[in-house]
């Protein structure tokens, strides 16, 4: 793509599509250049440091609600009389539709977000790492090493490329800026950072949308070997089957806890969708029961209605014919006159378009820098012409078939 954006803008760069050619040139410098992916050598080394051990109740939640600021200036509720204890050890799967409330939720209980009523109690000994779905924390204005040697200013240099080289950054790579990188490269950077601390509460926030399959297989291993206690979200749901020990599900404004793996919530769900799925099918029967009792009513008044049309039909099918005559020699004069409007609007452009052509065919029009600058316009206007005449010959041909 960009080959061929630079072979047109040097072709046509002083010519008569110079306008064209500039617009282009601007459209690529802004283009953004996507990094390759990494190959089985770039995979990420992840590992997930629980540092020291928690209180057995690492976060707790008394009747809270969560809410975002309404549009009034008041706020709006979006999860009501949350009471849930998140317990050391335990893998806890957040799920709920998009726009749900779940990472409100999150920045609730960890302090970020006061909530609007209810209590929300941190274990004293828990230590949170926190990946943010849309990993706008990141420095975008710094390269991928400053980002680390910023946080581990005592690091020698060798320290901050081996930690990056765990996460697929080797090399020239990790003088790359931030805000330049790809989904997934930022995504990895994210990690990076995360890792650099011992915490005993992970908290995961689609920790996966951007990452390959063998990033996600390394992030599920780290894990699954972690001694601290995760909150996670994802809609991948093979990692939530993998996993979660328990299961915080966000339904219709409330938050309700199910004391089991991801898998048996799948399999429980199935149950109850069998159960709704039985009521859907006894009210379908009711609803039709219903219309064919309506469907009876409607034939006879159809019926009655049927005989009435068929007097109104053959009066008004008279009355269509003699006004079709009407119609049909007033259509044909609108049509003429369409025509012949048509044709005086080629006639002009056409000559608008040849006047133009041999404007710009003469030689002494590109002798001074003023001359190539009408030669630019000139050339727009062509352009525009062309494009004009084209569209009235359009019009033209359209005009003809009617007449």
């Amino acid at each position: 793509k960009i080959a061929a954006e630079q072979d047109y803008i040097t072709r046509n760069i002083a010519g008569q599509n110079t306008a064209q050619a500039k617009g282009r040139r601007k459209r690529l410098e802004r283009m953004p250049r996507l990094s390759a992916p990494i190959g089985a050598d770039g995979v990420m080394a992840l590992r997930l440091d629980a540092g020291d051990r928690s209180g057995d109740r690492v976060i707790e939640a008394r009747s809270v609600t969560v809410g975002v600021p309404a549009p009034d200036g008041g706020s709006r509720a979006l999860v009501r009389d949350v009471s849930v204890v998140l317990e050391r050890g335990e893998v806890v799967a957040l799920v709920g539709p998009n726009g749900a409330g779940k990472s409100t939720l999150i920045k609730t209980l960890l302090g970020e977000h006061a909530p609007l009523a209810g209590e929300v109690k941190v274990g004293p000994s828990t230590t949170v790492a926190y990946y943010r779905q849309e990993v706008a924390h990141l420095p975008m204005e710094r390269s991928i090493y400053d980002a680390i040697a910023n946080e581990r200013p005592l690091w020698e240099r060798r320290q901050v490329q081996g930690h990056l080289g765990r996460y697929g950054f080797s090399g020239d790579e990790v003088q790359r800026i931030i805000g330049t990188l790809s989904g997934g490269e930022r995504a990895r950077v994210a990690m990076a950072l995360l890792t650099l601390g011992a915490n005993n509460l992970l908290i995961l926030d689609e920790p996966t949308n951007h990452l390959d399959v063998e990033s996600i297989e390394v992030l599920e291993d780290a894990v699954e070997s972690y001694d601290g206690s995760v909150l996670l979200v994802s809609h991948d749901r093979a990692v939530l089957r993998g996993l979660a020990t328990q299961v915080w599900e966000l339904r219709e404004g409330q938050l309700v806890v199910f004391p089991g793996t991801f898998l048996e919530w799948e399999e429980q769900r199935g149950e109850q969708r069998e159960e709704r799925q039985q009521e859907q099918r006894q009210q379908e029967q009711r609803q039709r029961e219903l219309r064919e009792r309506e469907r009876r009513q409607l034939g006879q008044r159809e019926q009655q209605r049927s005989e009435q049309q068929k007097s109104e039909k053959q009066r008004s099918e008279k009355q269509k014919a003699e006004g079709q005559k009407a119609d049909e020699r007033r259509r044909k004069r609108q049509a003429e006159a369409a025509l012949a409007d048509a044709e005086r609007r080629v006639a002009l452009l056409e000559q608008q378009v040849a006047e133009l052509t041999a404007a710009l065919d003469d030689p002494s029009l590109y002798d001074t820098p003023a001359g190539i600058q009408r030669a630019a316009k000139l050339g727009k206007e062509l352009d525009e012409a062309r494009d004009l005449l084209e569209a009235a010959m359009h019009e033209w041909t359209v005009a003809a078939e009617r007449v």
